[in-house]
């Protein structure tokens, strides 16, 4: 519960100097956006609303209520009973596909309960696959910003975390140190 406090924390007023001491593996992925500071604000909104209920996670259904309405609508629609694939048939078509459509998949958008799977810390959630964490972000001009996160290593599962930018505006990502 410690690291997500300091996410907590980090999201409403960015990093402190004693984060320093930590020494976490960083990396910062830059962006393009008409308003690079709205897509920072958009993403800390997103990420605050759902790291704050960790502790106490709230059903599939409620979701939709908890956070900001432009980012469900951001959100893929979520297949409906015909449309659901089970795990095998997922396994099957994602093992047919070229790495360039593997990657087009994964670039969204996402079905909202895609997204939050993997801060889902219940029993059978994907927290446990969670591999970044919030650590600051900013502008860097009129039209380009950045988000740095801390990470386990590099690579890691950066899906989702691209997934929050884009939906928030940006375009034209690059991840880097």
């Amino acid at each position: 519960m410690e690291i997500i406090e300091g996410e907590l924390r980090r999201l409403r007023s960015g990093p402190r100097a004693e984060d320093g001491g930590l020494r976490p593996f960083l990396v910062r992925v830059r962006f393009a956006a008409q308003d690079p500071a709205q897509v920072v604000a958009r993403a800390r909104a997103v990420l605050t609303g759902v790291v704050e209920r960790v502790g106490d996670w709230p059903p599939e259904e409620r979701w939709p209520q908890l956070l900001p309405p432009w980012f469900v609508r951001r959100c893929a629609p979520e297949p409906g009973p015909d449309e659901a694939l089970d795990a095998e048939a997922w396994l099957r078509q994602w093992r047919a596909m070229t790495p360039q459509q593997r990657a087009a998949a994964c670039d969204g958008p996402w079905t909202l309960r895609n997204w939050l799977h993997y801060f889902d810390p219940t029993e059978g959630g994907g927290s446990r696959d969670r591999s970044w964490w919030w650590w600051d972000a900013g502008t860097d001009g009129p039209e380009a910003g950045w988000v740095q996160v801390a990470t386990d290593g590099w690579p890691f599962g950066s899906g989702s975390l691209s997934w929050l930018i884009k939906a928030g505006g940006g375009t034209d990502l690059d991840y880097g140190p």
